[in-house]
This record gives structure tokens, sequence and C-alpha cells, in this order.
């Protein structure tokens, strides 16, 4: 099982202009099987681990609806 903070360095740098090419970049990365966590959650999908990364901010925004990862949201433990 993945954490977010590896989807978030993934980011870093990178720009994703929907939420599907998101998804389909992390599942390239890790694979359609990986599940991740995060420090309250688990189990997650690729897709629901954006879902639950976007309501928590750690997203900013890019352009109108692009991904770009907020480096001073990862947490670092």
């Amino acid at each position: 099982m993945a954490h977010g903070h590896e989807v978030l360095h993934m980011m870093e740098g990178n720009s994703y202009t929907t939420k599907e090419s998101l998804v389909k970049a992390i599942i390239e990365k890790f694979g359609a099987e990986e599940r991740f966590h995060t420090c309250s959650a688990e189990g997650m999908t690729a897709e629901e681990l954006v879902d639950f990364l976007a309501a928590r901010n750690k997203f900013k925004p890019s352009n109108e609806d692009a991904f770009t990862v907020d480096s001073t949201r990862i947490c670092n433990h």
C-alpha cells in the first residue's frame, strides 16, 4: 500500500489538466491494483485518493481545472 505522500511527490513539477489525467498517471506509476493510505485513511483507489487530497486542499489552482501539488501542504513525517 503506497502513501499519499508518494503521489504528491510524483506530482511535484507536473500539472495534470483533468482529474482523469491525474488518476491515469497515478495508475501508470503505481499500478491499477495499488491501494493508498494517508495519515487518516487507508485502502483508497487512485480516484478516491485524488478526491481525498482535493478535499484537504493538497492541490493548488493551476490554470482553470488543472491539478498541481501545493508542496507547502505535504506533511513531512
